[in-house]
């Protein structure tokens, strides 16, 4: 039976679409400052529970860079109520699913449960928010495994270290200089009581949203947060923000990085803005012009017509300080890294100089319209967009009008962000070369 709940689980997180209609959503503060948003949807008999903690990797001291992604390990090794090793089987037992993500600027953790569980996520998370068993063995246990997860990820992966290198060479004063996966060298250093001390600070209830969305009874729903967590002490401590401003660019800024690759690849990183301010929305539409989808400029002149590239990609990086926008082609054989760049370079200038048809436009919308629709497919997106807007943006309710900020965007808007941005002077340049090629 249990089998059978979690296969028609997967396949309602798969199907089941929240329609297009306004999400409704109620939201408030307990008195120890944990922020709870309530969404309740009875088209499928499941509930998502997720707890947002505002601290990434941008919150780290420069000298223990990972702590925020190593904390996304160790909030699984229990609690002083929930043995070692059974908080995943617990909620997997159930004919839930659970994970957790790490961010430039957040940890976001989750359960997909079926509703009849509400209850038992709800304690889960309180207990970790509470009681998380932080102690010398699941330190270490998560040393390996943040330090293996490295390897297979970054280190050992062709082209695994690209967001590293580009925000290594895009930022020096900002803490996104730093990816969330940190340094080896650092995590080994930290001591027990370093953990410790970043528990306290950011793993508090006023440094944490609380979203419930899906098959729930909204007046139990509120009893049972009462419940766990009216009685989680306020933290104390102050809570770290980063103020430092990264200076601009002096000048493009280019190397070579040699990795363990067959094919070049052409990795241009340009400084934009944060997410949520007027021209992130230019830019966001900017980049799905050069390369969202098969019919995109990059695409279909640079890989289906030039055959100088065997992929390309274009996307900004969505972050609550000031980020990147990325474009990037890994190069076809037999065709150099320059000659790639100088393409790139073209059908950027073309946008400056000639602009967008009211035909590009219309597109674009539709393509942002679709995508926005997609990400609140499933009860589990409604769930962590309600906590991403609530937290970068102050406005919970931008999950129902964000769209307009992006339908006001005008043809000129993407123009001027074209020009604006995208030149060679506000860019970080890397060729990622195969390690028995001559530097370029």
């Amino acid at each position: 039976m249990k089998k059978t709940f979690t296969f028609l689980l997967s396949c309602l997180l798969g199907s089941a679409a929240v329609q297009a209609q306004k999400i409704a959503f109620e939201e408030y503060d307990l008195p120890n400052g944990l922020h709870v948003i309530l969404h309740e949807d009875h088209s499928t008999p499941i509930v998502a529970v997720s707890v947002l903690y505002h601290v990434g990797s941008k919150n780290e001291d420069p000298k223990r860079t990972g702590f925020a992604h190593f904390f996304e390990h160790l909030m699984f090794e229990g609690s002083e109520n929930i043995a070692r090793g059974d908080y995943m089987k617990t909620v997997q037992g159930a004919g839930g699913e659970l994970n957790a993500n790490t961010s430039f600027d957040r940890t976001y953790y989750y359960e997909i449960l079926p509703s009849n569980q509400l209850e038992l996520g709800l304690w889960m998370e309180a207990e970790r928010m509470l009681h998380l068993r932080v102690d010398k063995e699941g330190v270490e246990t998560q040393r390996k495994v943040v330090k293996e997860e490295r390897k297979q990820r970054l280190d050992n992966q062709p082209y695994g270290t690209i967001l590293e290198q580009t925000y290594k060479h895009a930022y020096t004063v900002h803490p996104y200089n730093w990816v969330p996966i940190g340094s080896t060298q650092y995590i080994d250093q930290a001591t027990l009581e370093e953990f410790m001390d970043f528990y306290k600070t950011f793993y508090v209830p006023n440094n944490a949203t609380l979203t419930i969305a899906g098959d729930i009874n909204v007046k139990q729903a509120k009893e049972w947060v009462e419940k766990y967590y009216k009685d989680i002490p306020k933290g104390t401590r102050e809570i770290p923000r980063p103020t430092a401003v990264e200076p601009p660019l002096k000048g493009e800024v280019r190397d070579v990085v040699p990795d363990n690759i067959q094919l070049p690849a052409v990795v241009l990183g340009y400084r934009t803005v944060a997410e949520g301010t007027p021209d992130y929305y230019a830019v966001s539409m900017l980049n799905t012009l050069l390369a969202g989808g098969e019919s995109s400029r990059l695409t279909k002149n640079l890989v289906d017509k030039q055959q100088k590239a065997l992929f390309v990609g274009a996307f900004p990086m969505a972050t609550e300080d000031p980020g990147l926008s990325l474009v990037f082609g890994i190069v076809n054989a037999g065709v150099k890294p320059e000659e790639l760049e100088a393409a790139i370079d073209a059908e950027i200038k073309m946008v400056q100089d000639a602009g967008l048809t009211q035909s590009d436009m219309d597109k674009l919308r539709n393509q942002v319209e679709n995508r926005m629709v997609n990400a609140k497919a499933n009860i589990a997106g409604v769930c962590e967009q309600l906590a991403n807007y609530h937290v970068y943006f102050k406005d919970t309710n931008l999950i129902n009008t964000e769209i307009e900020r992006y339908m006001k965007v005008t043809k000129e808007d993407i123009q001027r962000v074209a020009k604006q941005y995208f030149t060679k002077e506000n860019r970080v340049c890397l060729y990622y070369m195969p390690k028995n090629a001559k530097k370029q």
